[in-house]
């Protein structure tokens, strides 16, 4: 199971948010290509970058930052926020991004979300409120549940699914291991959680499962309730 430390830009800044609310922001770091540097020397084999300003804007607002984390860091990355068309997504892999994450653009263009997985490294992030999905960097709920949206990218090429309880992220409240099981379920890809991880049980209770490929950690890092270098040893076990 991988261990994904995250990123979230705002401004130019690494940030958290609380339930996906932008009012929310708490800034740890003015530099975040510091925090990959850190992440990389740790062992993280991933970094899971997401453009906040671009995900409500649906286009690129980061990129000064995003290439200054490419350039210092050797770390595979993945990204999203505001990625709704092939030209976004080629732009990204220019600068060397190595997987993309499409969120709304897969609740409202599912085929072209399969036709471009044809040609990209891409992952599709799913973001539920209640069970169904959030679109718009969370501000909309969708009539779509999370389960089926999941299900419709089987066999399609895709690499993998993020399923994130928006209702717990930020919040240290543990992760929601079912509804995570129930994403990779419905679409049998490689699944990895996201969304209110606290400590190192959350990361034995995913382990133990042996159905999800990985679990994307932020706030609790950043407010040291999870020692990371103990969990990249017990995922990796």
């Amino acid at each position: 199971m991988d261990i994904l430390p995250a990123i979230d830009l705002k401004d130019g800044k690494a940030v958290r948010l609380t339930k996906g609310l932008m009012e929310s922001a708490k800034i740890y770091s003015d530099e975040p290509w510091e925090l990959a540097k850190r992440f990389e020397e740790m062992g993280s084999r991933w970094l899971h970058l997401v453009d906040l300003n671009g995900a409500f804007a649906g286009e690129p607002k980061n990129l000064e930052q995003i290439k200054k984390i490419r350039q210092m860091c050797d770390i595979e990355i993945e990204l999203g926020g505001g990625i709704r068309d092939e030209e976004t997504i080629r732009r990204y892999i220019d600068l060397g991004i190595d997987r993309l994450i499409l969120g709304s653009v897969a609740l409202r263009n599912a085929d072209f979300v399969k036709d471009v997985a044809q040609r990209y490294r891409i992952a599709v992030g799913i973001d539920a409120i209640d069970g169904y999905v959030a679109v718009e960097g969370w501000a909309e709920k969708s009539t779509m549940k999370a389960t089926d949206l999941a299900r419709e990218f089987a066999d399609a090429g895709v690499e993998a699914i993020i399923c994130t309880d928006v209702g717990k992220d930020g919040t240290l409240s543990g992760v929601n291991v079912d509804f995570t099981l129930d994403i990779a379920h419905a679409s049998g890809i490689d699944t990895i959680a996201s969304g209110g991880v606290r400590d190192i049980n959350d990361i034995k209770a995913l382990r133990e499962t042996g159905e999800i490929a990985g679990v994307i950690v932020g706030k609790a890092f950043y407010e040291g309730t999870l020692d990371l270098e103990e969990a990249f040893k017990i995922a990796q076990q």
